[in-house]
């Protein structure tokens, strides 16, 4: 069976007609290239052999997602300095506009220009923000984003943030910076990528804690993952109680194992199939009002 019918399969026996990814990479070729350099070159925030499944052109990327089923990706993107955030968010913009089942992503940096360029992205159909605390080398409190926060406070819009401290630690990750971030805004939408790996229960603890934390599985519980980082065996049991709070999310094209592989993973550690179909479809289909 190939991998098209194996995601059909487990789509099937679960019934979810069709996937929500709230976590997938599209960006300029440019951006891209180098990030699967980086890949390949094991860099150190990735610190391990790390070959990319899906090196296809932008084109044959989006066919495979709707392949899969999915009927709403993301087009992850982030900078990794200052004067980037707005050439990223033209170029997005773009994307979803030519993209019509792409959910229109935009991204930030800390620097003076943020809160007028984010707002220029709201206002041009944005509707989840990705912030790249690890790469980005910067802290969620900086005073240059206070600004942005409120502003995506105020419009309830998602943002998916790499916070934890996975798949290597940088300078700003882990869960305290978040918890203080949410004391100030707890009315934030934050889908934490990776659940926070490896700072699993802490970020658990904030999703329980704030209304509008969300946890995006991506990589989580897959073997490669599990391999370094496993998920504990005693917090499987919250996942019942989180079942409103799990998101979809897959890091494709940038995995290095086929794209049904997650869904398998989580299979394996699924409450049931109702688990399965909010975290799949259901969760990211109310949080982005998708009729």
């Amino acid at each position: 069976m190939n991998e098209i019918d194996r995601v059909a399969d487990f789509r099937r026996r679960h019934g979810i007609d069709r996937l929500i990814d709230v976590h997938t990479h599209f960006m300029p070729k440019s951006v891209l290239d180098k990030v699967w350099q980086y890949f390949d070159e094991a860099g150190p925030l990735v610190g391990r052999e790390w070959p990319i499944t899906y090196r296809h052109d932008e084109d044959e990327r989006v066919a495979r997602l709707r392949d899969f089923g999915v009927r709403k990706f993301t087009s992850m993107l982030y900078p990794h300095k200052p004067a980037m955030a707005a050439w990223l968010n033209s170029w997005a913009a773009d994307f979803a506009a030519r993209t019509p089942d792409c959910l229109h992503t935009a991204t930030f940096y800390p620097e003076p220009e943020a809160a007028g360029y984010v707002a220029d992205a709201i206002g041009a159909g944005a509707v989840v923000f990705k912030s790249h605390i690890q790469v980005g080398g910067y802290s969620p409190l900086d005073p240059l984003l206070e600004p942005v926060w409120s502003q995506l406070e105020e419009e309830r819009i998602p943002t998916v943030v790499h916070c934890g401290s996975g798949p290597a630690p940088g300078v700003h990750t882990g869960p305290e910076p978040m918890a203080e971030l949410l004391r100030r805004h707890p009315e934030l939408t934050v889908i934490v990528a990776h659940m926070g790996l490896p700072e699993y229960r802490e970020f658990a603890d904030l999703a329980e804690r704030y209304p509008r934390v969300y946890l995006d599985t991506t990589m989580v519980f897959t073997d490669f993952t599990e391999a370094a980082t496993p998920f504990p065996a005693n917090e499987l049991s919250r996942l019942a109680a989180l079942r409103s709070k799990v998101l979809l999310g897959t890091d494709f094209p940038n995995i290095p194992y086929p794209y049904v592989h997650q869904l398998d993973a989580l299979e394996r550690v699924a409450p049931d199939s109702a688990w399965l179909r909010e975290v799949c479809h259901d969760n990211a289909a109310t949080l982005f009002a998708l009729r």
